[in-house]
């Protein structure tokens, strides 16, 4: 009996401090953004989205980061059914950045340095297909430069054990309103202290000169 409790009690806990753990929706008005005749966008899937949206909005360059979901075989997802693993989808962040500012290398630069792209679907602590490391590109250019990176890496770090996928983008579907700037609005929920704020803060360390403001 003390068995099956203490295994309940650590799966709780594991809920408690994972993106899926998170069941509260209120309503959050969605705030327009209005792209410049410069911007560009990038999409990328490494992990939980509040923490990758937090960490692209924290760079130079970077006009906005929207949540959302893509990669998937089914139409208009949800947080509720990607979560079940079987729609396909991965959560996905849209970049909109000035490539005056920051360039698309850049931004994959950014990607792989700010998670574990050898991890097969998931990022610690959360786990399944909708957590999967994904590098978008939506040209043959944007492919090239993923592609390059992922050798690179290979080669000189990650003695060829990369498991990002490199997928076209078809469709990019935006979150619920309440998953948008999640991190920035929900900075005392236990995920976003737990996880997402050491996160943020690792890659701060590790590239402070791509930083809005520098480090701080």
């Amino acid at each position: 009996m003390k068995i099956i409790k203490s295994v309940f009690t650590v799966s709780a806990l594991l809920l408690l401090i994972s993106c899926m753990g998170f069941s509260k929706k209120e309503e959050v008005a969605k705030a327009t953004f209005v792209p410049s005749k410069e911007t560009k966008v990038a999409y990328f899937a490494s992990g939980c989205f509040w923490c990758v949206e937090a960490i692209f909005e924290s760079l130079i360059g970077v006009e906005e980061a929207v949540s959302g979901y893509a990669g998937g075989h089914t139409k208009n997802p949800t947080y509720r059914s990607i979560g079940t693993g079987s729609t396909g989808h991965s959560e996905t962040v849209a970049v909109y950045y000035n490539p005056t500012k920051v360039s698309f290398e850049t931004l994959v630069t950014v990607f792989y340095g700010s998670h574990d792209p050898t991890t097969v679907n998931g990022q610690h602590p959360d786990y399944g297909s909708q957590y999967r490391s994904i590098a978008f590109y939506k040209t043959a250019a944007e492919k090239q430069i993923i592609d390059a990176a992922i050798a690179k890496l290979n080669k000189e770090i990650y003695d060829g054990k990369i498991a990002t996928e490199v997928t076209k983008l078809i469709k990019f579907y935006e979150a619920e309103a309440y998953h948008q700037d999640f991190e920035r609005r929900n900075p005392n929920q236990s995920y976003v202290k737990a996880v997402s704020v050491p996160r943020l803060n690792k890659f701060k360390m590790k590239f402070p000169e791509l930083l809005k403001g520098g480090l701080h």
